[in-house]
């Protein structure tokens, strides 16, 4: 059976894809930049606008990570706002299950479906850094599994919450006013990390849950997907990989009564596009080059190599030194730091891969560093998106353009056509919530 795809679209902000210097490239702060992005998604009928969180300014060296200086706005307040602007796009943001209170969080999502009509959503994450637990009260941070043991009791007492108005009707009397019947919004919630009760103080909302998003790929994130999550945001676009970590993503679905089709895979996409498929390969050379400049080039090494590196030539070679092993101490409050496991073995990789190639440390970085997941003309990657959705790498993908707000704006004006003339994606909306776009509904939690 021919598979429907599932597309949405992430507001890039800051991270290492952004390309700010672009002459085309906006704020990425001001709400006319939301705006333009989430409503280009939703006239291209895509699923949901994504909109990342960070806690924390990153820093190297002791100084701000050149694409934070723009800050990072609250997640709720920018939903908000996008849901007067919106009528069908999906809402969904990252909030962090760490530092945050089951019913502080319950409450805004159920205010934000509320406001929105259905259509919000919500990536759970954890915080891996003491140095993000700084801004908490709760400074510090849990061990992997700890982290996710307290997710999964956050979740799950967040749906009791949301799940508190269920069967209890609001009642309208002249004489009496309004009412609701007894019960309605109780809960008593006891475990080794929440001791709470009381009453839920949102009625129940259009969805009754937000869809829950999840991008966590350890076993421990895999397996708190299968449980609990109606996504999973993840980093496998190729489909050899993106086979793999379908399968063994959606196996793990049995085991709590889920079915097949009760969890959507959803990478995070890149792309390309030019009039040729020779024109998109020359203009994603030189974005990737755009991407990596010359500094950019050494503050990626610096977090391999946990060394200041500002002396060295990015147009020259690997530096002599070998990286310092231990905790990181160059770069805080980047994800990437926890990728190198072997430090001194990565950097003989690199080094007989920039021996092999003759590559200065730009040309590394370029070579070793994300690259884009679709490159070529509109219809060789529509072509390229179906054959990998058919072919269960994933159920859809999550495009992060490269300039924002605008980067958007060609892919939905070529390649979304496309798809629909191939019968593979949606002409219009068929339903106003969320989960009617995903094809998810709440599951049983107990």
């Amino acid at each position: 059976m021919t598979k429907q795809i599932h597309l949405a679209a992430h507001f890039p902000g800051v991270n290492n894809t952004t390309v700010w210097s672009d002459p085309q490239a906006g704020s990425h702060i001001e709400f006319s930049s939301f705006v333009h992005l989430a409503q280009t998604a939703e006239r291209a009928k895509f699923d949901f606008f994504f909109l990342a969180e960070g806690l924390r300014l990153r820093e190297q060296n002791g100084q701000i990570y050149d694409l934070d200086v723009v800050g990072r706005p609250d997640t709720f307040t920018v939903l908000a706002a996008l849901a007067a602007v919106t009528e069908h796009l999906g809402l969904t943001g990252t909030i962090n299950s760490t530092f945050n209170e089951p019913y502080e969080v319950a409450r805004q999502f159920a205010s934000l479906d509320h406001l929105s009509g259905g259509r919000a959503g919500w990536n759970v994450v954890t915080s891996w850094d003491a140095f993000t637990g700084e801004n908490f009260r709760r400074g510090g941070f849990l061990p992997q599994d700890q982290r996710y043991e307290r997710a999964e009791t956050f979740m799950r007492t967040a749906w009791e919450l949301f799940d508190s108005w269920n069967g209890h009707e609001v009642l309208a009397d002249k004489e009496s006013g309004v009412y609701v019947t007894e019960g309605a919004g109780a809960f008593d919630h006891h475990d080794a990390h929440f001791d709470i009760s009381g009453r839920f103080n949102v009625p129940r909302s259009p969805q009754g849950r937000p869809v829950i998003l999840q991008a966590g790929d350890s076993d421990e994130g895999r397996e708190f997907a299968a449980a609990t999550a109606d996504a999973i945001f993840s980093r496998y676009g190729t489909l050899e990989a993106g086979q793999k970590f379908y399968t063994d993503v959606k196996r793990r679905l049995a085991k709590y009564g889920r079915t097949h089709d009760q969890l959507k895979i959803l990478p995070a996409a890149t792309f390309v596009l030019g009039d040729t498929d020779a024109d998109a390969r020359e203009r994603a050379h030189a974005v990737r080059r755009q991407q990596v400049s010359g500094q950019t080039a050494i503050k990626f090494l610096e977090q391999l190599w946990n060394r200041d590196l500002g002396g060295y030539d990015p147009d020259g070679p690997l530096p002599e030194v070998d990286p310092l092993v231990g905790e990181n101490t160059v770069a805080q409050g980047r994800a990437s730091v926890r990728m190198y496991k072997d430090p001194l073995g990565t950097a003989r990789e690199w080094r007989a891969l920039a021996e092999a190639k003759n590559l200065s440390i730009r040309e590394l970085i370029i070579e070793v560093t994300a690259r884009q997941t679709f490159i070529g003309s509109a219809a060789t990657v529509a072509d390229s998106i179906n054959e990998l959705v058919q072919a269960d790498a994933s159920d859809g993908f999550i495009l992060v353009p490269h300039v924002t707000p605008g980067g958007l704006d060609e892919f939905a004006e070529t390649v979304v056509p496309r798809l629909q003339d191939r019968g593979v994606f949606r002409t219009e909306y068929t339903g106003p919530t969320l989960r009617d776009h995903l094809g998810v509904q709440p599951f049983r939690t107990t």
